[in-house]
């Protein structure tokens, strides 16, 4: 039985999903992409996975940079989000206006992020639509330890079920 693409949105949309910026460096091109698919898939060696869809700007950049940062935001501030759903601006060491700073992989940090995890690739596994890029965790810091970092349920945004249209 075929479920109806309606449904299949409802249900995928109601999975608990975190929200970040990620962070991505080819040469001196850099992006900042609204993400929700990450998640922690070992503890030795400590390996942090992403799902970026095949046409962002975000999958080319990881593929030719070979690592990424995961930035997590306060839920707070999820405004930034939108702003990020379409490929960044670089200018000035900024991402749309949002300061970052390069990390040991030379990926960008974002100035404001509450944490942030720093990524070499180990595995990129393609699923069809999107890559997931499995990282080694190599960096990170904590610059609020009180502040909930943001997750989907924090917005209007909806991101998953069946594909709809493309992401930055």
């Amino acid at each position: 039985m075929k479920l109806d693409d309606q449904l299949v949105n409802r249900l995928t949309w109601k999975i608990p999903n975190a929200l970040a910026l990620i962070g991505s460096r080819s040469g001196e091109e850099r992006n900042g992409m609204t993400a929700s698919w990450i998640t922690q898939l070992s503890m030795e060696p400590v390996l942090i996975g992403v799902s970026v869809d095949n046409t962002a700007v975000t999958h080319r950049l990881i593929s030719e940079g070979g690592s990424f940062t995961v930035n997590l935001w306060d839920s707070q501030d999820t405004r930034v989000f939108v702003k990020f759903s379409k490929p960044a601006n670089y200018a000035d060491g900024a991402l749309n206006a949002r300061a970052v700073r390069s990390a040991a992989t030379g990926a960008p940090v974002f100035d404001e992020a509450t944490a942030w995890m720093d990524c070499e690739v180990r595995q990129a596994i393609d699923f069809g639509t999107h890559t997931l890029f499995v990282g080694e965790l190599v960096d990170g810091a904590i610059r609020d330890d009180e502040a909930r970092p943001a997750s989907m349920s924090d917005t209007r945004m909806k991101y998953g079920g069946v594909k709809r249209g493309g992401h930055g």
